[in-house]
């Protein structure tokens, strides 16, 4: 069976197949050694053929210099280099363009997911799945704010997604080479790859883990560029933003009948100082305020197809070691 072609079913039940793992890394200095060496484990539990193919998001620490070295010991360590910082997502996709396997793993550089659980998703894959996903049980090391939070924004775009989205699963998960053939045809710029996952359809499954603390160092996922992944994934996966318009334009009509209602309820009935004022400047603040909201839903989703129309790569690799 040669690399790089579709799964076979000889591959998924023996040991005789090629196992891509796929890990963006940005300045993670302080757990690259240890990832590096956890996988290696993992990789011999699973007695395959690997690659480890880290996707180098413009690191400006000692990252690579820890990669290069890692590589010079084992062959099977491929390095994408990108020219800049382009970001987590398209860090994925361009380690989906280059992966081999007949299955593709998924996971992130700082440890929080176990590289050990791999082999949980192997078995799965094995049974006949083409899409495994990891479903996070706890968030170790995460804020209460951050867990209510997370927990909330999953349940509630699962509500509204056009596509059915499991809760509580990140990036971390196990693809067949058909369901990563049939990711890379999908090139928007705006990428939400958790969404686009399921959104491809194929056989899908997903088993519970425990995910970990940081192995060391801070996340470099900032409170803004979560809030702008939150978005991504919201604009991305459904529409129903564009129809709260209507629905605010409807309970904004509700809230004028009232104060309609109220004003001719005091010109009939005075009771001293007349209120007219107040409801005048109430109901232009008010209906001001919702058409700015309104036109700001429609921008969102205007620029993202301004963004699209422009048709740039989504990355570009500086070199492959």
């Amino acid at each position: 069976m040669s690399e790089g072609t579709g799964t076979v079913q000889s591959a998924e039940n023996g040991t005789d197949f090629l196992l891509s793992v796929v890990l963006p890394i940005y300045n993670e200095e302080a757990c690259a050694l240890e990832c590096v060496r956890r996988l290696q484990a993992t990789m011999q539990k699973l007695q395959c053929r690997y690659e480890l193919l880290f996707v180098n998001d413009g690191s400006t620490d000692q990252t690579l210099s820890i990669l290069r070295d890692e590589k010079s010991r084992d062959p099977s360590i491929k390095i994408l280099n990108f020219s800049r910082n382009f970001g987590h997502q398209p860090a994925i996709s361009a380690g989906l363009d280059h992966a081999k396997g007949d299955a593709v793993v998924i996971l992130d550089s700082d440890l929080q997911d176990p590289p050990e659980f791999i082999v949980q998703l192997v078995a799965k894959w094995k049974e006949g799945h083409d899409v495994v996903h990891a479903q996070r049980r706890n968030r170790a090391g995460d804020s209460a704010l951050k867990k209510i939070l997370a927990a909330g924004y999953y349940r509630f775009l699962t509500r509204i997604s056009e596509v059915e989205l499991p809760i509580d699963v990140g990036d971390f998960r196990l693809i067949s080479r058909k369901a990563a053939d049939a990711i890379k045809l999908l090139r928007e710029r705006h990428r939400y790859i958790r969404g686009m996952m399921c959104w491809v359809g194929f056989h899908q499954t997903t088993i519970q883990y425990d995910r970990d603390p940081r192995f060391s160092g801070k996340s470099k996922f900032s409170l803004a560029r979560q809030a702008k992944f939150a978005m991504e994934g919201l604009f991305s996966f459904s529409t129903f933003p564009m129809r709260v318009a209507t629905y605010i334009g409807l309970f904004v009509m509700c809230v004028a009948l009232l104060i309609l209602m109220g004003t001719v309820y005091t010109f009939f009935n005075p009771v001293g100082i007349s209120p007219l004022w107040g409801v005048i400047l109430f109901t232009v603040l008010f209906v001001g305020s919702i058409q700015l909201i309104c036109l700001g839903l429609l921008g969102e989703y205007i620029g993202y197809t301004y963004e699209e129309t422009k048709q740039r790569p989504l990355y570009f690799l500086f070199e492959i070691e």
